[in-house]
């Protein structure tokens, strides 16, 4: 039996955390095969900002500084609101965090703004189903904080179409606990079907490359902010340069129109 997303020992995990941290100090560039740090403002305190985002996720969500994107593209569009975003601690799935004390406290501390959910487990074969009751209950949890739960579907695994399942498997959870689904396989989609020589995917075929972080950022900013991503303008990116930003960014943009962030929290507001 063989789960997605699951390939990571400790070990594996410690060591890439230690290689995002040695990339944020440097930087790098190439063609996607670690993740590489973005140019963004040094964070804003969360008990300070206008908005505070906190991301609960794995590797998926930490490599390429994804939250930093998200976090520069909110400053970009919104210049006189303050804006932090936070990652809890460690990589595990949602059915992990739910069990995590270190999670649950963070998750309570404060009221967030918006709670970025991934890493609900899966089965790659599509053999086996697993429990969304964790999933379900975080969101609650997050609503219960003044927050707006958005829920973040991982990209399809490279030359694998399986965006429907994983599609499939956010609206089941979304249909007992309301929030929002950011249409990020959709994206890859799209953007793969027009651009075939982007590089979204990582070397493995499971992880993203900067260009493929980027664009799910970019979902994820129009989820939070309700907003286009072509209203953004180019961001200084060590990884992304402005031709890709400008192709994504159209991407993005038309996936938002067609498939709406909001279908499942249309009452929400937004930033």
């Amino acid at each position: 039996m063989r789960h997605r997303r699951i390939g990571f020992t400790v070990a594996c995990a410690t060591a890439l955390a230690l290689a995002v941290t040695l990339l944020a100090a440097c930087g790098s560039g190439g063609g996607g095969s670690a993740p590489v740090a973005v140019a963004v403002p040094t964070p804003t305190t969360v008990a300070g900002a206008d908005i505070n985002l906190l991301f609960m996720g794995n590797s998926h969500t930490s490599v390429n500084n994804l939250t930093g994107m998200v976090a520069a593209m909110l400053r970009a569009d919104m210049p006189t609101k303050t804006v932090a975003t936070v990652e809890a601690p460690g990589w595990m799935f949602l059915e992990e965090r739910l069990a995590d004390a270190a999670t649950l406290n963070l998750l309570k501390s404060r009221q967030w703004s918006f709670v970025i959910l991934q890493a609900q487990k899966y089965s790659s074969s599509g053999q086996f189903s697993y429990s969304t009751a964790e999933a379900e209950e975080l969101i609650r949890l997050s609503r219960i904080q003044s927050a707006l739960p958005v829920l973040f579907p991982e990209w399809s695994r490279k030359d694998i179409a399986e965006t429907q399942r994983i599609l499939d498997l956010h609206v089941s959870i979304v249909q007992k606990q309301p929030a929002c689904i950011a249409p990020i396989p959709q994206a890859w989609d799209l953007a793969l079907a027009r651009h075939p020589q982007l590089v979204l995917h990582d070397r493995d075929g499971n992880h993203s490359a900067p260009a493929g972080a980027f664009l799910a950022a970019l979902i994820i900013y129009a989820t939070v902010s309700n907003l286009s991503p072509m209203n953004l303008p180019a961001l200084p990116l060590l990884s992304v340069d402005d031709d890709t930003q400008l192709k994504l960014r159209a991407i993005a943009a038309e996936t938002v129109q067609t498939n709406s962030p909001r279908l499942w929290c249309p009452n929400d507001r937004a930033t």
